[in-house]
């Protein structure tokens, strides 16, 4: 069952419920895709952007990775089971992975981050199996495509950032020998040690994304939509 949240279906799902499904997917017990994890932000790009919003709730699973996809699913009376932030998602799925040696290929970011992560991967879970890596800068498909499906890797990280990354496996989805993609903006560089994730506490409280406007001031243009957020889910509860 799906939530709508501002045009945005939602799965209502734990965290251990995704991570298994993912899994299934990557076995290939089950049709599959790509997975999503929109914030705010991107439910906000959605409303003026067609395009976007069929791809994401086109995607195989929709996790709401983000505080505030939360409170708006409350607000609107229809509350989801669970935040589910993208990292953890994928953390604990390769972790899974690596029971079965399952393979991953990672895509995005700068030139050498893809790599860096992928030996922190490689040693954070044991037996899994790194089939490729390429860096996020390129101008066309198609010798990422038959990179990526010469590798035929079970998982594929897309981490163009958003809404890229969402499009980008839209439109290819058909066309790579992969059991699943999953977008995930800047996990790479997380992976790689470049970026450090707000401390524990502040993830239980959901102010991940206050701990990462403090270290990058900058971001406070993006994070101009969250109350703009608010106030329509706000509208909509009102009129019903």
């Amino acid at each position: 069952m799906r939530i709508d949240v501002l045009g945005v279906g939602f799965d209502n799902i734990t965290a251990d419920e995704a991570v298994s499904a993912a899994y299934s997917a990557v076995c290939g017990e089950t049709p599959s895709g790509y997975v999503v994890t929109p914030n705010p932000e991107i439910i906000w790009l959605c409303r003026d952007d067609d395009r976007l919003r069929a791809a994401i709730n086109d995607a195989f699973l929709v996790l709401p990775d983000g505080i505030g996809v939360i409170y708006g699913a409350k607000i609107l009376g229809t509350p989801l089971k669970a935040r589910i932030p993208g990292i953890d998602f994928i953390s604990a799925l390769l972790a899974r992975m690596a029971e079965s040696g399952k393979s991953v290929f990672l895509f995005g970011s700068k030139p050498g981050v893809a790599e860096a992560a992928a030996e922190n991967i490689a040693a954070a879970h044991p037996g899994i199996v790194i089939s490729g890596t390429c860096d996020g800068y390129f101008t066309d498909d198609g010798p990422i495509i038959q990179k990526i499906n010469d590798a035929s890797p079970d998982l594929l990280l897309v981490c163009l950032g958003a809404p890229k990354q969402e499009l980008w496996m839209a439109e290819n989805v058909s066309k790579l020998n992969v059991r699943l993609m999953a977008g995930l903006g800047g996990s790479l560089d997380v992976f790689a040690g470049n970026v450090k994730r707000a401390p524990k506490a502040w993830q239980r409280l959901g102010l991940e994304w206050l701990y990462r406007l403090i270290k990058e001031p900058r971001r406070i243009k993006r994070m101009i939509k969250l109350p703009l957020f608010v106030l329509a889910v706000i509208m909509k509860r009102i009129r019903g």
